[in-house]
């Protein structure tokens, strides 16, 4: 099993910035991909981005293409994810997952998650 604990969530206004880590714990983590979803109020889960588990090969939601940025440090155990350009439809609860089962932008294929934190986007 992969226990998750997210961090770094906070308050930010549109345009700014904010870095997300996960820290994993369990299994070996570099035998997971790392995935990030995002849930805002009266919306569904939705996919943000994931890094692969065995090359450095990322993927991200049309939403956040080119201002989310996903990397991950396997000595570490910690995914991060970069957020720039921050806009208020970006505001809601970040959780990361980790997942062996493809495809890996589906939520249904996560069996592990961490707990979210907020990022709320003012204008």
């Amino acid at each position: 099993q992969v226990q998750l604990v997210e961090s770094g969530g906070g308050l930010v206004q549109a345009g700014g910035s904010l870095k997300l880590s996960c820290a994993a714990s369990g299994r070996t983590f570099s035998s997971y991909a790392m995935g990030w979803f995002r849930q805002a109020p009266g919306k569904e889960r939705e996919f943000v981005g994931v890094i692969s588990w065995n090359i450095d090969k990322t993927h991200y939601a049309d939403s956040v293409k080119g201002r989310f940025t996903i990397s991950r440090d396997n000595a570490k155990n910690t995914v991060y994810l970069q957020m720039n350009s921050l806009k208020p439809e970006d505001t809601g609860v970040y959780f990361c997952a980790a997942t062996r089962i493809y495809p890996v932008d589906d939520s249904i294929n996560y069996p592990y998650w961490g707990q979210g934190t907020q990022v709320t986007v003012s204008s």
